[in-house]
C-alpha cells in the first residue's frame, strides 16, 4: 500500500509542477470534504479547476485517466460545491483529469484532459 501511496504523491507532485509550468496558480491539493478529496485546486485565466489526478505505474489494465468513475466525479463534484461556498465563490469552474504513466526506466508520460466531467 506504501507504493501506492509514493506513486499517487509523485504523480499529484508531477501534475502540480505541470500545471505551474501552463501558468496555473495552485489555491489546494488534497481538499478533504468528507469521503471527497480533490487532487488539486487551481485557477487559470478567471476560472477554478478542480483536478483529478490518476497515476499508474503501468498502462496493461488501461490509461490512468480511465480509472476516474462516474461515483468518483460525483464526490469531487459534491466537495467542489463545498469548497466555492467556502470561499463565497460563484464564477466559472471546470473539472479537469490529468492522468500520469510512470513507466519504468522511462519518462512520465502526462496527459491533460480539459473539462473533463459531466459532458
Amino acid at each position: 500500500m506504501k507504493l501506492n501511496k509514493e506513486i499517487g504523491t509523485k504523480g499529484e507532485d508531477l501534475a502540480t509542477d505541470f500545471l505551474v509550468s501552463k501558468g496555473y496558480e495552485i489555491l489546494e491539493r488534497n481538499w478533504r470534504f468528507k469521503k471527497a478529496e480533490i487532487d488539486i485546486i487551481a485557477k487559470h485565466k478567471g476560472i477554478l479547476i478542480f483536478v483529478e489526478v490518476k497515476t499508474r505505474s503501468y498502462s496493461y489494465y488501461g490509461e490512468p485517466e480511465s480509472f476516474v468513475d462516474n461515483k468518483k466525479k460525483r464526490l469531487i463534484a459534491d466537495a467542489a460545491s463545498q469548497f466555492m461556498q467556502r470561499i463565497n465563490y460563484d464564477w466559472a469552474i471546470r473539472f479537469d483529469i490529468i492522468g500520469i504513466l510512470l513507466e519504468e526506466n522511462k519518462k512520465p508520460i502526462i496527459s491533460h484532459f480539459e473539462d473533463a466531467f459531466f459532458k
